[in-house]
């Protein structure tokens, strides 16, 4: 199974490809697409719609992981951080690759098990699990290679759910079966 993981902006997109096989995962692919400052924000939500079809269209994955988003302090970078996430679902669901959402208190949880964990120790965590000489650049790559590996030890036991086959009943989406 091939999961992109995504940790969505529209600075930057943090994007991290994981081939899973049961009891090993290994790191295909990880980087950061970049939108130009100053440039108007539909003409940057174009670019990440782009970028993510060439992502669909080279790795071919077989489910994607995003980070939900939640709002800090700045509302106003959360708008627009909302608005390329929106984006990039819209791209998952046109190539037809299933969405999975993940908390970022979820994420910590599956990478180090605790789900207050600092940014380091998941990283370091990530490091160790993919067997990586160093942690993944820039910090949203690692982010979403982190999304990526949550995916991959939570995806089984969301099988075992009995509420998993039911649309809003959990904290992702489910592919509808027509599609």
């Amino acid at each position: 199974m091939v999961i992109l993981g995504i940790d969505p902006g529209f600075a930057i997109v943090g994007f991290g490809v994981l081939r899973s096989e049961p009891g090993r995962q290994s790191l295909l692919a990880c980087g950061a697409i970049t939108t130009q400052a100053g440039l108007p924000l539909p003409t940057r939500l174009l670019q990440i719609e782009n970028d993510m079809a060439q992502l669909f269209d080279t790795f071919h994955p077989d489910a994607m992981a995003v980070e939900e988003l939640f709002f800090n302090n700045n509302v106003t970078t959360g708008i627009g951080v909302a608005q390329a996430r929106g984006v990039i679902l819209t791209a998952a669901e046109r190539a037809g690759v299933p969405i999975f959402e993940y908390s970022p208190s979820e994420v910590k949880l599956a990478i180090t098990g605790y789900g207050r964990a600092e940014k380091r120790q998941m990283m370091d965590m990530v490091k160790r699990l993919l067997n990586l000489k160093s942690v993944p650049k820039p910090d949203d790559a690692a982010d979403a290679v982190a999304i990526a590996l949550c995916h991959t030890r939570s995806y089984t036991s969301r099988l075992q759910d009995p509420n998993a086959a039911r649309p809003g009943s959990g904290r992702y989406a489910v592919k509808h079966p027509s599609k």
